[in-house]
């Protein structure tokens, strides 16, 4: 026999709750029958927190006894809780995804096949565009967290603010196989400066700092990941110098 959830949640005209909707979804989906309420006004809503000696909706009841919101609703159901503080890798991991398949796309439409030189210097040009982009979002964090390892930003500190835009310059420049003259040596000298400024402060120094290399509001840890996307600027840079002096 199922067990008996009642859930209430705001739903209103300007504010439906996100956080309503998923434990609606979870305890759905953990087989639970709902009996749903909606707290249609922001008068209801506080009467009903008032009621139940709460601060916040939606609240969650199990068989008449009440759980909580949908984090404690979570923990009852035994489901792991996100840690806003936990380091991670996703958000490079999912640029470099991406791009990778936007490159793939890209090397079928133009020559009928997947594998193409130039689907490799799409990966790289797409990749930096992209994380150009996330640095982009909120260019005060970004410079923030690239002040605490980047060696020439120590010194002249408009330079966080300038690298950004150089890497979308050089990455759309490269996307489009133009001005190499002036992509290659832009890559090559941001590449090679964040990769020295990674490598002493990660394998030298040993501190532990998040990467700027998403943007500054990431918790991305500074290492391997961050190293490996200079040394793919680099090696890009190189390539397409060479490719156009031939």
């Amino acid at each position: 026999m199922s067990q008996k959830a009642t859930i209430y949640r705001m739903v209103m005209k300007e504010h439906i709750c996100p956080f309503g909707l998923k434990a609606r979804d979870l305890l759905r989906r953990e087989g639970f029958d709902i009996d749903d309420h909606w707290l249609r006004t922001r008068e209801q809503t506080d009467s009903f927190m008032e009621e139940q000696g709460v601060d916040a909706t939606p609240q969650i009841f199990i068989d008449g006894t009440r759980i909580g919101g949908y984090d404690d609703l979570r923990q009852y159901l035994g489901k792991p809780l996100p840690d806003p503080q936990a380091v991670t890798y996703q958000p490079v991991l999912a640029v470099f995804a991406i791009a990778g398949l936007m490159a793939l796309a890209a090397s079928w439409s133009a020559f009928d096949t997947f594998v193409s030189v130039q689907a490799i210097q799409w990966f790289i040009a797409f990749s930096m565009c992209m994380l150009a982009m996330l640095k982009l979002r909120d260019l005060e964090s970004f410079s923030n967290m690239f002040l605490g390892y980047d060696l020439l930003a120590r010194k002249v500190v408009r330079y966080a603010y300038v690298y950004p835009f150089a890497e979308a310059i050089a990455g759309i420049l490269m996307i489009a196989g133009s001005m190499i003259w002036l992509a290659a040596p832009i890559a090559f000298f941001i590449g090679v400066v964040g990769a020295y400024s990674v490598f002493r402060a990660v394998y030298i120094e040993k501190r532990e700092l998040k990467c700027a290399c998403v943007g500054g509001d990431s918790n991305v840890p500074l290492g391997f990941i961050s190293l490996t996307e200079n040394l793919m600027m680099v090696g890009m840079a190189i390539w397409m110098g060479l490719y156009a002096a031939l």
